[in-house]
């Protein structure tokens, strides 16, 4: 290939760029063609872990880490000493369907700096992608980031060509927005997430998140700022000057649908305002994920944690599993914090917390209570209770049969009874059923290294030796 060295060392540049980009996800997609390459139908292109537990790839890049904006957390800001690289279209179409052929990769995820304007840098995406589409014709999963200020023209044509599309929200409140990112605007982020919406209202594929026990799922007649479909399809067409879809190209825009990306831990924000908005933008825009990014420090300055901070990995693990919560449990954000408890506990899972602040509701009689409140019960997950009502139409469902059904009865123990009996061993009082499952499920013993002073090794036989030589040479045995 003509210009090898050269084009290693702009994807060496920009796929190191794109490393703290976390939004990818393939889940929805659904592009099938025939005579064409990769489809994504079938396999569910992502790489990361796929819902069936399979880890897949991607080619995660960015088409250009130069940057006329100056966001203080971003490793790609104007100001900072980094190496530069921008792809041609026809370079990174050319490289992503080698790669494929090649079997490296199984998709695309691309997102860019904001090289000249956005719009500039919107139209070389878009180049990039209908090279890659219809030059080559890769029909693979495709994940297109939308630059926030791009026009809304270009935001349809790329959402044609990709299957899913998003635009970063990047931080909690528009507050830490002006003070960390003064370049970028609320409005111009929220723009293109209402056209994307919209449009994909139209082409009846908004599908959002969750599943049926979700409470941010919408009705068929649901649109953004409650206009009735027919009013907002005809305001959509003439505000963009867009030519309604034909019946063939219905199933084109986007059919993964939207995410977007909220940075954890640059900002103030308390776990309660990042969870209330991560809800609000489910329900306002039927986003597919919102995903949480955890702040590695690796750029200096004053409005930002200290650079040897450590990145809050386990606040983000919490709040991915309060997302979980709101998704497919039917929680809501008011419910899973209050004024009053604004953070998670970080060693309990936000299920747990929810239960051990709401005693009053517990214990729940296994065989009586409806699905809703089975799965507010720690240790029952939504199959598990589907199970548990099936069972309750042969028989009564006894406390041996919950681990069968697959129940952690460990963790369910404090909160149940079975044909009335309760198994917790114990007062039900929040703070004592608290230690017991910490003690119980070794939390602690997990998150933290044995001895204060201990550095955790790789090597087996240091770790051995710093454990277990001084007992051995107490009893004089040779070590």
């Amino acid at each position: 290939m003509p210009g090898l060295d050269v084009m290693l060392e702009k994807l060496k540049i920009l796929a190191d760029s794109a490393k703290y980009d976390v939004s990818c996800s393939s889940s929805g997609a659904d592009r099938t063609k025939t005579n064409k390459m990769g489809t994504a139908a079938v396999s569910g292109i992502c790489h990361s872990w796929s819902a069936d537990g399979r880890c897949i790839s991607l080619l995660k890049i960015l088409f250009s880490n130069r940057c006329v904006y100056d966001c203080e957390y971003c490793v790609n800001r104007r100001s900072a000493d980094v190496q530069r690289a921008s792809f041609e279209p026809e370079e990174l179409a050319k490289l992503t369907i080698e790669f494929y052929k090649r079997n490296y990769i199984e998709g695309l995820f691309l997102s860019s700096a904001v090289e000249v304007s956005p719009d500039y840098t919107a139209e070389r995406i878009l180049k990039a992608l209908s090279l890659l589409r219809e030059k080559y014709g890769f029909s693979g999963y495709i994940h297109a980031k939308i630059i926030p200020g791009v026009s809304a023209e270009l935001v349809r044509q790329i959402g044609m060509q990709a299957d899913r599309l998003s635009v970063n929200i990047e931080l909690p409140t528009k507050e830490s927005l002006a003070i960390l990112a003064p370049q970028k605007k609320a409005a111009g982020i929220l723009t293109p997430m209402r056209q994307i919406t919209n449009t994909m209202k139209e082409q009846k594929s908004l599908k959002g998140a969750g599943n049926r026990f979700s409470k941010l799922k919408q009705g068929n007649d649901y649109l953004l700022n409650g206009m009735a479909l027919p009013t907002a399809v005809r305001e959509q067409e003439a505000k963009y000057g867009m030519v309604p879809y034909d019946k063939g190209s219905l199933h084109r825009f986007a059919p993964a649908g939207q995410t977007t990306q909220m940075i954890i831990g640059a900002t103030p924000e308390s776990d309660r305002q990042i969870i209330r908005m991560s809800e609000s933008l489910y329900k306002k825009f039927q986003m597919k994920r919102v995903y949480f990014s955890a702040y590695i420090p690796v750029v200096s300055s004053s409005k930002l944690p200290a650079l040897l901070t450590p990145p809050p990995l386990l606040r983000e693990h919490r709040l991915y599993q309060a997302d979980w919560l709101l998704r497919f449990y039917g929680f809501s954000a008011e419910e899973l914090l209050d004024e009053d408890s604004p953070f998670f506990d970080l060693e309990l899972d936000p299920k747990v917390t929810w239960a051990l602040r709401h005693l009053e509701l517990f214990p729940l009689e296994i065989n009586k209570v409806s699905m809703e409140e089975l799965l507010r019960i720690p240790g029952v997950g939504n199959i598990s209770a589907m199970r548990i009502v099936r069972q309750r139409r042969l028989g009564a469902v006894t406390f041996d049969d919950l681990k069968k059904i697959g129940v952690v009865v460990k963790r369910a123990r404090y909160f149940i009874t079975c044909n009335g009996k309760y198994y917790g061993a114990g007062d039900i009082a929040s703070e004592c059923i608290r230690e017991r499952m910490l003690s119980q499920e070794k939390i602690r013993s997990g998150l933290l290294p044995r001895e204060k002073e201990e550095q955790l090794s790789l090597f087996g036989s240091e770790r051995r030796n710093l454990l277990y030589e001084p007992k051995e040479a107490a009893r004089g045995l040779l070590v």
